[in-house]
């Protein structure tokens, strides 16, 4: 296949891309077509590498309003609900949901997707379900699971074998919710836990660290310390850190130092934490998403995910990660113009080192997997609502759309 006229990841010079065998074979200007082989017109379109779903909960999705609403619109009362909703779990309702929210993600140009599945569930019923759909799924999506105690665990009966079963049924990294545990002494055994089945079994780590707006919640500092004591490092990844936006700023000086020499990860979830944060709050009201722009300029590896599509935590959602870098670059105040530019990395390179990818990246020889969105650059395909037009994973077409056509009659 020889893709013609297309602007590589914001360049000003369009350039043609040849895939041959499921590789990028040759990048370059005016490639002479062979024989027989397919012509893909890019008409100056832009090709920027898969987005990357850096944080989903894909077992709770699609269950909104099932079978309760959550009212107050609070990280808690969302626990609540799914608890509820968890007594109805089976294996094929969990399969028959994440199959259609997949399909919402790789219509939306996503192909590899970090998961996190509630281990609190004495039948690990999501988890068995979720690791037989990424092996049927993995020829258009590649799935990596957390195995996440959302009740937590210390203060979840058998939480702790619960947790350690998860990774051995095949879970790819292992979680931990210290501010959901009952105490701060469970808080910090919780996070000493999670790394030391981590290292036992040779997997990532992801923690859902400080997500509330308590300053005193503290666990990033454990978490960080631990990454850094273990040598596990980037390994590592703290997930939401909405806590950090109420720290006091002598506290994040003394913090940053020990994030950049940890080298964790951070994941920031904008859409979802500017719905639940805040909500104890009368006026002024917290914005509640982590410390983005300063993480960034501290060394660390940023990146942003969806977290939740239509479920007890967030009652909408299509899997569209145009619309998590929207909110995101909003909230975060990152409207820069070449902050808007380069925002695409939110969900693309930064979250192909969160999730430790290989070969990702438009480059000769790597796997030929890449999007086509409607706009010259990325500026332009964000700002205007750009279609992913294809969607290539190893040089097969997975999905396509149209450009929208609008006429005005005036």
């Amino acid at each position: 296949m020889l893709v013609k006229n297309i602007f590589i990841e914001n360049s000003t010079e369009a350039k043609d891309i040849r895939v041959t065998d499921g590789k990028f074979e040759e990048i370059a200007q005016n490639l002479a077509p062979r024989e027989g082989e397919e012509i893909v017109d890019g008409t100056g379109k832009l090709a920027i590498p898969p987005f990357i779903e850096s944080h989903v909960h894909l077992d709770t999705c699609l269950t909104a309003g099932d079978p309760v609403w959550n009212l107050s619109g609070t990280l808690f009362e969302g626990i609540e609900c799914w608890s509820k909703r968890k007594e109805k779990l089976t294996k094929e309702d969990v399969k028959e949901r994440v199959r259609r929210a997949v399909r919402m993600q790789a219509g939306n140009g996503v192909q590899h997707v970090r998961t996190h599945v509630d281990v609190t569930d004495p039948t690990l019923v999501a988890m068995e379900a979720m690791i037989e759909l990424r092996e049927e799924l993995k020829d258009f999506v590649n799935i990596q699971i957390v195995a996440f105690p959302q009740e937590g665990i210390m203060s979840y009966p058998n939480g702790e074998q619960l947790l350690e079963d998860s990774v051995k049924m095949g879970a790819d990294c292992v979680g931990a919710i210290p501010h959901f545990e009952f105490t701060r002494e469970y808080s910090v055994e919780s996070v000493n836990y999670c790394m030391k089945i981590a290292e036992k079994y040779g997997k990532l780590v992801d923690v859902h660290c400080d997500e509330i707006d308590d300053e005193q919640s503290k666990g990033l500092e454990t978490l960080a310390c631990r990454a850094l004591e273990s040598g596990m490092k980037d390994m590592v990844t703290a997930s939401h850190t909405t806590a950090m936006h109420s720290y006091n700023n002598a506290y994040c000086g003394k913090l940053f130092r020990l994030l950049r020499m940890s080298d964790i990860n951070f994941v920031c979830n904008p859409l979802v934490n500017t719905h639940l944060q805040g909500r104890f709050d009368t006026y002024p009201r917290r914005r509640g998403v982590t410390r983005v722009k300063e993480l960034l300029a501290n060394g660390n590896n940023v990146s942003f995910g969806h977290d939740d599509i239509f479920d007890p935590w967030y009652p909408l959602g299509t899997g569209n990660m145009r619309d998590v870098i929207f909110m995101g670059l909003h909230v975060c105040q990152m409207m820069g113009y070449q902050e808007i530019m380069d925002s695409y990395r939110l969900c693309t390179y930064n979250a192909a080192k969160t999730l430790h990818l290989s070969g990702y990246g438009i480059a000769e020889g790597n796997d030929a997997s890449f999007i086509i969105l409607d706009g010259d650059n990325f500026y332009n395909a964000l700002n205007r609502k750009g279609e992913v037009l294809r969607s290539y994973n190893k040089g097969r077409l997975i999905a396509s759309a149209e450009p929208a056509k609008r006429e005005i009659l005036f």
